[in-house]
């Protein structure tokens, strides 16, 4: 898994296509050549996961432009609803710091504005444009990508096996208490999953000639129905299991009772805190194909509803696609930057491992339908991994079937 730094700025741009780069609209056309005079106050909504990354840029746009910021605390699990809620009452932020899976809700709502990259956008991964591109508009801008990948601890082993099997079988033949581990939770989480399931060969939706994500499933058949029964076969072995969140997985890895997580880098970075030794791996396939886990990309939206939208505009068009900014987020928070520039001075092997990671990643969908897969997604393959479901590729049809009827009526 070892490429060069430009070689993953390409592999990010070629492998994380939904889209076309940008729209066409005369907007997105032209470039600002000039900062525009800029004043007043702007207010930041961002989330406990990401609010570190912005800390030090915020206060430096606060000094260059001589402005006042105000940068707002919100739970992750409420953020993107409250935002929803508050924007068409004229309340909310002027900017929100999220996920480009959010976009097809945003959208559909009319809560976000579009933005106008112009010459910009070639100074981004061609993956993070399209992951903010939307029905041929762009409405935000990108500036990290991330994905889960297999975290080791190197003082419990030095070599890791080629298949998921083989590594559960390591797990065991080291003692530990945990093989593995997978974060799940009360309903489950699929998006710690999905590189396992992926190896099966069954994605969340099929693709378009352009390779851009349809809203037909891509989850039924042979290879949907093999990934449900190897769910059960996790249950059986104790690597998927309800008690078992983020928190408690976290914690079980830095105690050193597993050699192996699947995670992220929000983690990661604390373990290396931690003075614990690691490695950022592929996850092995499990079901013989290669195991693709989600790649998600952050980025800033403005409110469609911002009161000083022309400062919105400047610290998201203009500051944010900076290599200035884009390297000192990095600094602070360690997401790999959608910003080929600031990616290609990356020399540290962790943040490595990370940039292959989402190289290899699927783009995460930003369909408003991905609302309804996860509704039922997480829960049934608990429901099968917890042996609730007799037959679980029964169960798994049942749940394709309940979210193309949700889809139909959303």
């Amino acid at each position: 898994m070892q490429r060069s730094i430009p070689a993953v700025a390409a592999a990010l741009g070629m492998a994380l296509v939904l889209t076309a780069c940008s729209g066409d609209t005369k907007e997105q056309a032209e470039t600002t050549t000039t900062t525009p005079a800029v004043s007043g106050n702007l207010t930041v909504w961002v989330d406990e996961t990401r609010i570190n990354d912005f800390a030090e840029v915020i206060e430096k746009f606060k000094s260059d432009r001589n402005v006042t910021v105000e940068v707002v605390q919100k739970a992750s699990g409420d953020i993107r609803t409250e935002f929803v809620q508050q924007v068409p009452t004229g309340e909310g932020p002027d900017v929100i710091i999220g996920a480009n899976d959010w976009i097809g809700e945003f959208v559909t709502n009319g809560v976000v504005a579009p933005v106008a990259l112009g010459d910009k956008a070639a100074q981004f991964s061609e993956g993070s444009i399209s992951a903010f591109t939307y029905q041929g508009n762009t409405y935000g801008v990108p500036y990290a990508v991330e994905s889960i990948a297999l975290v080791r601890n190197n003082k419990l082993a030095q070599e890791t096996p080629a298949t998921f099997d083989e590594l559960i079988a390591q797990g065991k033949e080291l003692g530990s208490e945990f093989p593995v581990l997978i974060q799940q939770g009360a309903e489950g989480d699929a998006y710690h999953t999905y590189p396992l399931q992926t190896s099966f060969g069954a994605q969340v939706f099929k693709t378009d000639d352009t390779g851009a994500y349809t809203e037909e499933l891509a989850l039924g058949g042979e290879a949907g129905e093999n990934w449900a029964n190897y769910l059960e076969k996790l249950g059986k072995e104790g690597i998927l299991d309800a008690s078992i969140g983020g928190d408690q997985a976290k914690e079980a890895f830095s105690s050193g009772k597993s050699a192996y997580m699947v995670t992220g880098p929000w983690y990661a970075n604390e373990f290396v805190k931690e003075g614990l030794d690691i490695s950022i791996l592929p996850v092995p396939s499990a079901g013989g194909e290669e195991s693709r886990p989600f790649a998600g990309y952050q980025g800033a939206y403005i409110s469609a509803k911002s009161q000083n939208a022309v400062l919105a505009n400047d610290f998201v068009v203009n500051y944010l696609s900076t290599e200035e900014a884009a390297d000192q987020i990095y600094a602070s928070g360690g997401r790999i930057p959608a910003l080929t520039a600031s990616a290609a001075k990356i020399t540290d092997e962790i943040a490595k491992g990370w940039a292959d990671a989402a190289a290899a990643g699927l783009p995460q969908p930003g369909s408003a339908a991905m609302g309804v897969v996860w509704k039922f997604w997480g829960l049934t393959q608990l429901d099968i991994a917890s042996g609730k479901a007799d037959d679980p590729a029964a169960a798994w049809n049942t749940m394709i079937t309940n979210i193309e009827d949700g889809i139909k009526n959303s």
